[in-house]
């Protein structure tokens, strides 16, 4: 029993890391947009205004993903469903 729940925290803790690692790359998307808003605005200096307003969804919608990704970590590494489910089984 001790080895299945040890196994059970370690897959989750592993999921954590997973979830988490989408926020590293929710910062290079992000920086990505940005990038691509400030070229566009460079090239069409009159249409900086819908640019912008464009890269702020974007944006917004770029950092939901990372959050989440920082929601699942913290339900699997506190609040973690499988070893509850676990526990009333093994009793």
């Amino acid at each position: 029993m001790q080895d299945s729940l040890a196994f059970i925290i370690a897959v989750a803790q592993i999921a954590a890391v997973v979830a988490l690692f989408n926020g590293v790359l929710t910062t290079f998307g992000q920086a990505k947009i940005a990038a691509a808003a400030i070229e566009s605005i460079a090239r069409q200096p009159e249409a900086a205004g819908s640019i912008t307003n464009t890269m702020f969804i974007g944006l917004a919608l770029a950092e939901t993903s990372g959050i989440y990704g920082l929601l699942i970590a913290i339900i699997l590494l506190f609040a973690n469903p499988l070893v509850s489910i676990f526990l009333q089984n093994a009793a």
